[in-house]
C-alpha cells in the first residue's frame, strides 16, 4: 500500500511535471514576470550559473512585486520537487539494497564524473 501511494505521488509529481514544462517552464514564467527587470537592469547579463538572479538580487530594491513573487514560487515549487524526490529515493532505498546488494566501490559515478553502470 505505501508504494502503491508512492508510487501515485511521484507520478502525479513527474506528470505534473511535464505538463508543466509543455506549457510554461518555471524560467519562462519568471522571464515573463520579471520582463521589465530583465530588460531594463539586466539587460546584458548572461544566462547561467545564477548571474541573472544575482542581477535580481542586486536590484532587489527596484524589483516589482510580480517578479518577486515569481522568483519565490519557482524556488518554492523547486524544494518541493527536490523533496519529492529525496523522499521517492529513500523509500526505494530497501528495495535497491535487497536487489543489488549493498553498494561497493566503482558503483556510482567515477573519479572524473562520468557515470559507472551499476551492476545486475
Amino acid at each position: 500500500m505505501q508504494r502503491l501511494l508512492m508510487g501515485i505521488t511521484v507520478g502525479t509529481l513527474l506528470l505534473g511535471g511535464t505538463a508543466l514544462a509543455a506549457e510554461e517552464t518555471l524560467a519562462d514564467s519568471v522571464r515573463k514576470a520579471c520582463n521589465k527587470e530583465l530588460t531594463t537592469f539586466c539587460k546584458g547579463v548572461k544566462e547561467g550559473e545564477g548571474r541573472v538572479l544575482a542581477c535580481l538580487y542586486a536590484f532587489q530594491d527596484r524589483v516589482s512585486d510580480k517578479c518577486a513573487y515569481a522568483v519565490y514560487d519557482a524556488a518554492d515549487q523547486l524544494e518541493r520537487a527536490a523533496t519529492a524526490l529525496k523522499y521517492a529515493d529513500t523509500q526505494c532505498m530497501g528495495s535497491r539494497r535487497r536487489l543489488e546488494g549493498p553498494p561497493r566501490a566503482g558503483d556510482g559515478p567515477g573519479l572524473r564524473g562520468e557515470r559507472v553502470p551499476l551492476r545486475r
